[in-house]
């Protein structure tokens, strides 16, 4: 099996948790990690030092306890302040800076920052440049592959990011027009990874080991990044590990080791958010979880009028008590 190697580390497997806000927690991000991804990047964290001390940043900064490498991903457009941000969260404990230039969102593209620097390819060296030379830990970049379909230039921002010093760099297979419709395409990610020497991660519309395979042939990446498939299937990392190293591919858990899995993270929401933020931010979660499953449309209505965090597992344990029941008829 192919190794990924970020400056010092030499990540254990292929198959990598992608930042996404409000999903990629602390909690999240260790259950990924338990169950076989190879490295979880922190929900992205805005360069824009007025937001530094808010609740939500310094939440997004906790790390306690996750394992090394420690990824912060922080986004911005101005390249004094991207290099103060990444010192920031370096002298915090971040141990990989990942600069976020392929968030499509119009929140973040309308401040100049996320995939919106794709339009400007001087002003993306400014800041790889100004964020790489301010910091002594590895400097990593995520893109899509151009601004549209027509202005398809990731190949020229990936020898952007090389020259600059970035050390992998991971993208997603859509333009920033293109948000998350339609198919993903990967012939752009296989030109990119045939342009650099660095590490190249593919990313989109990956949903499986099979399909993460697939992508590696097809592109000749070095690994994967997977992000709203691990929704409510963080054990795909798992899948897609054991199919690339060739070893026989886990089946997909029972009722019983679902909830198990569930019951842990529910309660690691608990803790890190409070009680009464948890149960709210669980919600979501449970629904992912259960989207799949027989009855899943009633069970997620109903879950979402339950206040507290013992009737929250008393009810997913009972729906999956019952999902348990079905499989053993």
């Amino acid at each position: 099996m192919g190794e990924i190697i970020i400056g010092p580390y030499r990540l254990g497997g292929r198959s990598l948790l992608a930042p996404m806000a409000g999903v990629t927690d602390l909690p999240f991000r260790k259950l990924c990690r338990r169950l076989g991804a190879a490295l979880t990047a922190g929900e992205m964290l805005s360069a824009d030092p007025r937001l530094w001390g808010t609740k939500e940043s310094r939440r997004r900064r906790d790390h306690s306890g996750e394992a090394e490498p420690r990824v912060v991903q922080i986004a911005g457009g101005d390249p004094g302040e991207m290099a103060d941000a990444a010192r920031r969260n370096v002298d915090a404990g971040a141990q990989i800076i990942d600069i976020n230039m392929g968030c499509p969102a119009k929140k973040v593209c309308n401040r100049d920052a996320g995939s919106a620097l794709l339009r400007d390819e001087a002003l993306v060296a400014a800041i790889l440049d100004a964020t790489v030379r301010a910091v002594n830990v590895p400097v990593t970049l995520k893109i899509r592959t151009g601004w549209s379909r027509e202005r398809s230039n990731g190949v020229a921002v990936a020898l952007i990011a090389e020259s600059a010093g970035v050390q992998a760099l991971a993208v997603h297979g859509r333009s920033r027009a293109c948000r998350f419709e339609g198919q993903a395409e990967y012939d752009t990610v296989a030109a990119i990874k045939q342009a650099v020497r660095i590490p190249v991660i593919a990313n989109g519309d990956i949903d499986s080991g099979s399909k993460a395979a697939e992508v590696i042939r097809r592109t000749g990446v070095d690994g994967v990044m997977i992000g709203r498939a691990a929704q409510g299937r963080p054990w795909i990392f798992r899948e897609i590990e054991a199919l690339l190293a060739g070893n026989p591919v886990p089946a997909e858990p029972s009722a019983a080791e679902t909830h198990d899995i569930i019951a842990v993270h529910l309660r690691d929401l608990y803790a890190f958010y409070g009680v009464e933020a948890g149960v709210r931010i669980a919600r979501k979660h449970i629904g992912w979880y259960c989207r799949e499953r027989p009855h899943a449309q009633a069970f997620r209505q109903s879950i979402m009028q339950v206040d507290s965090a013992e009737r929250q597992l008393d009810a997913v344990r009972a729906f999956f008590d019952a999902q348990q029941e079905a499989e053993a008829a």
